[in-house]
């Protein structure tokens, strides 16, 4: 791989970066249940309030590039591993900054909320898109997704949605086991966890050869 060819696919994971980074803060800030990758890490800021959303994010997303280790055993390629853990830190930290830009932008009105979370759910599902186009370095819950997806022979899509709806599962039984309450997984953790994984699919189908093009690898 070229070096200016490795450049651009920096630059375009970076971009899928700052849009999962801001995907999530838009979905959380609707205040309608967070995005299933953030549930857990949500759920436990609000369980033990003393470390922040982002805080968790990345303590929980360092878990998953361990058993992403896990999954791939010896085929695991740990320079790989060790770019995951270093994104990890920047998404976790990235997620408080976003939240706080948008702290004026959370609205209370319902269907603003519901507008928020969609965009917030497209928004995600672009920057997962990005990550997989780019084929660099991944978050660790993506790339998580993707050595699963690759070691059972499904597709991407498929597997990030079962992922999402595992996730939003365990987060809504710790919410009612430790709150007593679903305060971190609502409606609109699960029209999200219903949502990317099939928009990652389509924008899959609608440009199948948007990487190739691209990097010019046609």
């Amino acid at each position: 791989m070229h070096k200016k060819e490795l450049a651009k696919r920096y630059l375009v994971f970076l971009v899928g970066l700052v849009f999962n980074v801001f995907g999530v803060a838009f979905v959380t800030d609707a205040a309608l249940g967070t995005s299933p990758i953030a549930a857990i890490p949500y759920t436990l800021s609000l369980i033990l309030p003393n470390l922040s959303m982002g805080t968790w994010v990345i303590i929980f997303n360092l878990a998953l590039v361990l058993i992403q280790f896990a999954i791939e055993g010896k085929s695991a390629h740990k320079l790989q591993l060790l770019l995951e853990a270093g994104v990890t830190v920047l998404f976790g930290y990235g997620i408080d900054l976003s939240r706080f830009c948008l702290q004026a932008f959370r609205p209370d009105f319902y269907p603003l909320q519901l507008v928020s979370l969609l965009v917030g759910c497209c928004i995600i599902a672009c920057g997962a898109y990005l990550e997989v186009v780019a084929n660099v370095v991944m978050l660790a819950g993506d790339a998580f997704v993707n050595a699963i997806a690759k070691r059972i022979h499904r597709s991407y899509g498929g597997v990030r949605m079962v992922s999402d709806i595992s996730m939003t599962v365990i987060a809504g039984a710790l919410c009612l086991l430790f709150l007593h309450e679903l305060s971190g997984v609502r409606e609109g953790t699960i029209l999200s966890a219903l949502l990317v994984g099939n928009l990652v699919k389509v924008l899959g189908k609608v440009s199948p050869h948007f990487g190739e093009r691209l990097f010019g690898t046609c």
